[in-house]
């Protein structure tokens, strides 16, 4: 269910970061139509912070929790935090709808 702070978040950015954001929600709503979505930490989160975005002044960072994941499976995301990781995605044209819906999967996983 797609929350209106998410919407008020998205409507307020710049281009091509909105375009990034509308196409990440998309992927990740028709992914998991039943997931939680809400603003946590100032952005939107789904999953109960299973996974976030965020628009940047260049781009926007797709996070997820790696709680539970191996090494090779952390590899596949860029970042240094211990609890988080993220793909950074600077334009609509950059997004791989298949490569995020396995990421999401592979997280989806280990919960």
């Amino acid at each position: 269910m797609q929350d209106k702070r998410v919407d008020a978040y998205i409507a307020k950015q710049k281009s091509p970061q909105k375009e990034v954001c509308i196409a990440l929600r998309k992927i990740i709503l028709d992914t998991y139509p039943e997931i939680t979505e809400e603003m946590k930490w100032g952005v939107p989160s789904y999953g109960n912070g299973t996974y976030y975005f965020v628009a940047l002044k260049t781009h926007v960072n797709l996070g997820f929790s790696i709680k539970g994941l191996s090494k090779e499976q952390i590899a596949l995301f860029q970042g240094t935090g211990k609890t988080m990781r993220i793909i950074e995605i600077n334009s609509v044209n950059e997004i791989e709808p298949q490569k995020i819906v396995t990421l999401l999967h592979l997280i989806k996983k280990t919960l």
